[in-house]
């Protein structure tokens, strides 16, 4: 059976997105890998084993293209208002909360979040599915 381990993205400022990453989630650089082109860094916390994979590609000064082909990363939340309320609090700019319901009943609570380098982030409140 295999096992979710990570997801990678690229980003263009390593800093940067460290210091989002750590405002908005609470994760932090488990490794730092540096090769001669790129730097592999690994962001978690003590909430899942599951890791975020930043590359940085040496030398590279424009930003990355989205694409159409992403979507979002996505994590839960014990309290979604006061995370929504904190991350505003800290000029994140997080979305509107929106409430999605299915046959008559709640479905999810989420907001969105873009991270520096215009990656998707959803936020949901842990229910149902969404632990």
């Amino acid at each position: 059976m295999a096992k979710s381990i990570h997801s990678m993205i690229r980003v263009l400022d390593e800093g940067r997105s460290v210091d989002f990453y750590r405002k908005a989630f609470g994760l932090d650089v488990a490794e730092r890998l540096d090769f001669e082109t790129f730097t592999l860094l690994y962001l978690s916390n003590a909430e899942s084993e599951f890791e975020l994979e930043l590359t940085i590609n040496k030398g590279r000064t424009e930003a990355y293209q989205l694409g159409d082909g992403y979507g979002h990363l996505a994590v839960s939340v014990e309290d979604l208002d006061g995370e929504h309320a904190r991350m505003g609090n800290l000029g994140l700019a997080p979305g509107k909360i929106v409430e999605f319901n299915r046959d008559g009943g709640l479905l999810a609570r989420f907001f969105f979040i873009t991270d520096p380098d215009g990656y998707k982030i959803e936020v949901l409140q842990r229910h149902g599915r969404f632990k």
